[in-house]
């Protein structure tokens, strides 16, 4: 991943019951994330159950593929790759 930049986004559709399994895997994979990006919708009278997150990730050819298969097999969660080259 060295000459390109991949970035996962991830939708999760209830935060508040899928954060715990969605920060297990942030967590195992802390050295591969570089930088990371939470948004959903909030004002002073809702905030949504669901919301993205955008991680732009570091780290050996394929670790992309291990944390977007991760995170796409927790239920309500679903993961897209994007891909930079140079």
């Amino acid at each position: 991943m060295s000459d390109s930049h991949m970035i996962l986004a991830i939708h999760v559709t209830d935060r508040l019951k899928k954060a715990l399994p969605v920060q297990q895997v942030f967590t195992e994979f802390g050295c591969n994330i570089k930088t990371r990006v939470g948004l959903h919708d909030v004002d002073g009278n809702v905030c949504a159950p669901g919301g993205v997150v955008i991680l732009e990730l570091v780290g050996e050819p394929g670790i992309d593929d291990q944390i977007a298969g991760r995170l796409a097999g927790i239920q309500g969660v679903e993961v897209k790759k994007i891909e930079f080259g140079h």
